[in-house]
């Protein structure tokens, strides 16, 4: 893969009045009669019926590598056109493209820029004349990713977490003051929609304008970095909306073939993008590099990715996060990207994949060091749902059984995770498992009973305990109660924000205060982040009560984690492998004073709850 030349690629502003464009339209030509223009006109114009955009002509020229470019310089300083004109002012300009081709009858107008860094309403694409990018503040040098076993992240969608990007930076303390140290945030990048989950981009190197700009985002990376949160951006490459420049153009031309858009492996969401192209497959390694370099992120979730999964050895994503480790790893030698620098030597760049048809093969077979998986989820919905006979499954599911911890390639060890959650932006949220509530008419109103706050609570043990990477998806700590439908528009056009007045309710205050201990709790016990998981396996003794007993340890600690999830009280006969003085960490009840190692105790774990008792 290569990097695409971004110095003349997009809107670039080359002196006070002139601004420069440039893009790839392979197989657009002037050979072929083609014509290209650019169309600009002040923000604060475009709703004024006299003044129209102003359109300028694009110059062609083939580039050896990319194909058809498309180039202007534009002089901003000429007299407004119209009397009261913003033209030639500082501030934002909306911009598209259109071309012209014998191909077809009429122009094809409306496309948006490929390479923009700024968004506007609907498609437009958008540059800032007098742009200042955000100064970086003088703890971002210092900043270091936090290892893989470390991280302990948190789902965000921008819109619902907050107003905007200003007042997200507002509440990264509070998150910060949580225990969280990295923040998964749901695409920001461009879609036509005023309310949308963001993945069907159409706009790639920047910050859809329902968020802000590329300088907010700046400073909300420098903002989370200074408080010790990494930021992981979810990036939606294998697949676009029909409104996608490289789809909305080559349709319209009603070419045959397309230099990035097409079918390739699943063809599951929107338009499907064909990484058997070199174009396409520098393109997103582009994007990628643009993200690392311009808003210092600490890595990727990879959404969707049987869209462009054609195995460990492929041509699709394989050869994405392999190439993006690899520039990384260039970059950290070169003096660059030291956030990734990682204290036993090895890169902690983030590259998550959202796989869920094959998580343990993606680890296994790829540079992703780390995986959504679903397996937890379904079989804590199972147990949820009465079924104690998947109490089993959930002991394995906590325990990653089946996944690798450490993979060689290439006489290099990387470290292998996957995601662990209960909750997160697909599903209803976990209480609803406990039955729904309806406030309002229509299903798409209903939202979990909070009054059943309670039967959570081994389930949040349970996952902030566990091996692997917790995550919490926004309002879990607060006991957030919304359904998400399975299907339809009410799934991804409907706003489900926060509700921050639950900080301040009994049921949200007593699941915050339990989530709060449990960081805490993990964010103190190596065992629980790095150290080994054993589940004891025993119908009789645990799983038919409704318990799941599991340890985590390492040569200096051991803790016992015990899960009741029925309605009763539990004792439950145990052999420690120690010896010593068990304290539960959770509340400090129960101790179990003066243990002889390979002796019976008979342990009391409270209905509905659960304890971690640590040597």
């Amino acid at each position: 893969m290569q990097l695409m030349p971004m110095s003349k690629l997009g809107p670039r502003q080359t002196s006070p009045s002139e601004v420069q464009f440039g893009v790839f339209f392979p197989w657009v030509s002037a050979t072929n009669g083609d014509q290209v223009f650019v169309k600009i006109i002040h923000e604060r114009d475009q709703f004024i019926q006299s003044i129209p955009p102003r359109s300028f002509p694009l110059t062609h020229a083939l580039d050896p590598t990319w194909g058809d470019y498309w180039s202007a310089t534009v002089s901003l300083q000429n007299s407004p056109p119209v009397p009261g004109s913003a033209w030639g002012q500082p501030g934002r300009y909306v911009y598209r493209f259109e071309v012209r081709s014998p191909a077809v009858a009429q122009p094809v107008d409306w496309i948006p820029d490929p390479f923009a860094r700024e968004f506007s309403v609907g498609k437009l694409s958008a540059f800032t004349l007098g742009f200042e990018a955000h100064p970086w503040s003088a703890n971002e040098s210092s900043w270091r990713t936090p290892a893989l076993r470390d991280l302990m992240v948190y789902e965000v969608m921008l819109s619902e977490f907050a107003k905007d990007l200003p007042d997200a930076i507002s509440r990264l303390s509070y998150l910060a003051d949580l225990g969280i140290n990295c923040i998964e945030v749901m695409p920001v990048s461009n879609v036509t929609l005023e309310v949308d989950w963001g993945f069907l981009p159409v706009g790639y190197f920047g910050v859809d304008e329902r968020f802000g700009n590329q300088r907010d985002f700046q400073e909300f990376v420098d903002g989370a970095h200074q408080r010790g949160i990494a930021v992981v951006l979810d990036s939606v490459y294998g697949h676009t909306s029909s409104d996608f420049p490289y789809q909305y153009l080559y349709d319209a031309l009603h070419y045959h073939e397309n230099p990035v858009m097409g079918p390739f492996a699943k063809d599951l969401f929107g338009a499907s993008t064909d990484f058997a192209r070199p174009f396409t497959q520098d393109y997103f390694f582009t994007i990628n590099n643009y993200w690392l370099e311009k808003y210092h992120i600490d890595g990727f979730r990879y959404d969707c990715v049987p869209n462009y999964w054609d195995g460990g050895t492929g041509v699709g994503y394989a050869n994405l996060v392999f190439n993006t480790y690899q520039l990384a790893k260039q970059q950290l030698a070169q003096g660059q990207w030291q956030r990734f620098q990682g204290s036993d030597g090895g890169l902690t760049i983030v590259q998550c994949a959202e796989q869920l048809e094959a998580p343990v093969e993606v680890v296994q077979q790829t540079y992703s060091n780390c995986t959504w998986q679903n397996g937890t989820l379904d079989a804590a919905s199972g147990v949820a749902q009465g079924d104690f006979g998947r109490i089993a499954e959930l002991g394995q599911r906590l325990g990653l059984s089946g996944y690798p911890d450490l993979v060689t390639v290439n006489g290099e060890a990387l470290p292998k995770s996957a995601f662990q959650y209960i909750s997160n932006h697909d599903h209803s949220r976990f209480i609803c498992q406990f039955g729904t509530v309806r406030p309002g008419d229509g299903a798409l109103l209903d939202e979990g009973n909070r009054n059943h706050w309670y039967k959570l609570q081994p389930y949040l043990i349970g996952l902030l305990t566990a091996k692997g990477i917790p995550l919490l998806w926004q309002g879990d700590e607060l006991l957030e109660n919304y359904v998400v439908p399975e299907g339809g528009l009410g799934r991804v056009r409907y706003l489900r924000p926060i509700h921050w007045d639950y900080f301040y309710d009994d049921d949200g205050r007593s699941v915050l205060t339990l989530v709060r201990k449990l960081v805490r709790i993990r964010g103190a016990g190596a065992q629980f982040r790095r150290g080994d998981h054993f589940f004891y396996d025993d119908w009789d003794r645990y799983q038919s009560k409704g318990l799941l007993l599991f340890s985590r340890f390492d040569q200096q600690k051991f803790s016992l984690v015990a899960l009741n999830f029925s309605d009763s009280e539990q004792w439950a006969p145990f052999w420690f492998s120690r010896s010593g003085n068990y304290r539960d960490e959770i509340d400090g009840e129960d101790p179990l004073m003066g243990v002889v190692a390979d002796t019976e105790h008979f342990l009391r774990v409270p209905s509905n709850y659960g304890r971690i008792w640590t040597l």
